[in-house]
């Protein structure tokens, strides 16, 4: 048997290459869209992709199944569990196969047995492995966003991000039964999830890429409760905000997507002029550089979400999937990124432009002030502001600054209307990185009058509080 682990940081998200050596073919479990790296160890391995196996209708990346279908014929492996608003459709002239609670299939001498583990969602399933070349009982199970390491998939995502009203409460209790089902399995039988650290899936996923269910049942804090409504309350509580982009992901999914192959090829603007006048028009035109040299100076009217590991989250939270979008990056970057926006469905990338080179070009360059929480303090004592705190509610919630206004940084671009406009903004978060972007939608949208607090509320308590 051949198992292969591929892990996109940007995403938090686990896929996995799983074939059958003797026959030479390999299935992929939860696949992401750019296919390249299945590809490329799939003819490392000589190994033909025949199938990709979803274990739900994913919410916070497009899945690579369609892409799999359309290069190599691959059949898709789908839920058909759950009621008729979670079903797979435009499935017409893809090979496919629909699943239920014990459903088996084969690949040379492996076994999918399906478990439906709803809770995250009603037609969620999970995948136990059996390598009949080796033994007679599982091997491990492919969870997907059902068990992590140490944590278990939220339940409220189809009232919070599809608002689908009444949900969460009913996907807990639901979650609660799967939960107990899942303690019953083997111990020794490895966990394989689909997702790490840092995922908005669940509130307290550890950073390794696999478990046991046996550890998982001494460690991770959802076996260990046996009443149903503690584990309702504990599951709901402290649910981080999820992303815009997350409705999406599911109609995307459901439906369908174009190929990547279909996409029109990106344009290259050399002109700042042309820049300004795309902003003159109002259209979204996003800065990729990192948040200190877009603060130092920068394009006016830009939004900064600089390229590193969060890139893809806040894109998914501010970017008008409706509307063109322009980009300001490196081009030796743009590739990548390219990659990182279609992950999560933004194709309608038209044009971007090197940003090194616009700000060369740029007459007039905007920016923003950096404050230390020390020089923050003094500023209060000083002057009549007003101190916005972009965390999550969360955080917000555990301790803030005395006085500081609320409102998430993914949410900010849609509530600007509450946003102090007569006074001095102090822009902070949990350590400078989010305020940096939420003070660039602010610059983007007229309020200037800002500096954004350097070392956030973690600083601010050492420095400061205490």
């Amino acid at each position: 048997m051949l198992l292969r682990y591929f892990y996109d940081e940007k995403l938090a998200h686990a896929s996995y290459m799983v074939g059958c050596q003797q026959k030479g073919e390999a299935v992929i479990v939860d696949p992401m869209r750019n296919i390249e790296p299945y590809i490329q160890v799939a003819k490392k391995e000589k190994m033909n992709i025949v199938g990709a196996l979803e274990t739900h209708i994913h919410a916070d990346f497009v899945a690579g199944s369609r892409e799999l279908a359309d290069r190599f014929g691959a059949k898709l492996y789908l839920s058909n569990e759950g009621d008729e608003d979670w079903k797979y459709q435009n499935l017409d002239g893809i090979p496919h196969q629909l699943l239920k609670d014990g459903d088996k299939f084969e690949l040379g001498r492996l076994t999918f047995e399906v478990m439906h583990t709803p809770g995250h969602t009603p037609e969620s399933i999970s995948f136990l492995l059996t390598d009949g070349a080796a033994a007679d009982k599982p091997i491990g199970i492919f969870t997907g966003d059902f068990v992590f390491a140490g944590d278990i998939g939220r339940p409220d995502l189809l009232e919070k991000a599809a608002g689908i009203q009444g949900t969460a409460d009913a996907g807990a209790k639901v979650m609660y039964k799967s939960v107990e089902r899942f303690k019953k399995l083997p111990d020794y039988l490895q966990v394989w999830p689909a997702h790490g650290a840092g995922s908005a899936c669940g509130k307290a996923l550890g950073a390794i890429p696999s478990s046991t269910v046996g550890y998982e049942k001494q460690f991770n804090w959802a076996m260990k409760i046996d009443n149903e409504v503690e584990f309702v309350k504990a599951l709901l509580d402290g649910q981080p905000e999820p992303p815009y982009y997350f409705a999406v992901m599911k109609h995307v999914n459901k439906v369908g997507i174009g190929l990547i192959k279909d996409i029109p090829e990106v344009q290259s603007i050399t002109s700042i002029d042309e820049v300004d006048r795309l902003i003159a028009a109002g259209n979204q035109v996003i800065d990729t550089r990192d948040a200190g040299s877009f603060a130092n100076g920068h394009v006016k009217g830009t939004m900064n979400v600089p390229f590193n590991n969060s890139f893809t989250n806040w894109m998914g939270w501010i970017v008008n999937y409706e509307e063109p979008l322009y980009l300001l990056a490196d081009p030796e970057k743009l590739e990548e990124m390219l990659i990182a926006l279609r992950s999560i469905g933004i194709d309608n990338v038209v044009a971007y432009a090197d940003a090194a080179d616009m700000i060369k070009q740029a007459a007039e360059l905007d920016s923003y002030e950096n404050v230390t929480p020390l020089k923050a303090k003094e500023l209060m004592e000083q002057e009549d502001v007003a101190v916005l705190d972009v965390r999550n509610l969360t955080e917000y919630q555990e301790g803030h600054i005395e006085g500081a206004q609320h409102i998430m940084v993914g949410t900010l671009k849609n509530r600007l209307d509450e946003v102090p406009a007569e006074k001095k903004l102090i822009v902070q978060c949990q350590a400078g990185g989010r305020s940096a972007i939420a003070a660039s939608i602010l610059k983007a949208n007229g309020y200037h009058d800002l500096v954004n607090m350097a070392g956030g509320y973690a600083q601010w308590t050492k420095d400061v509080k205490n």
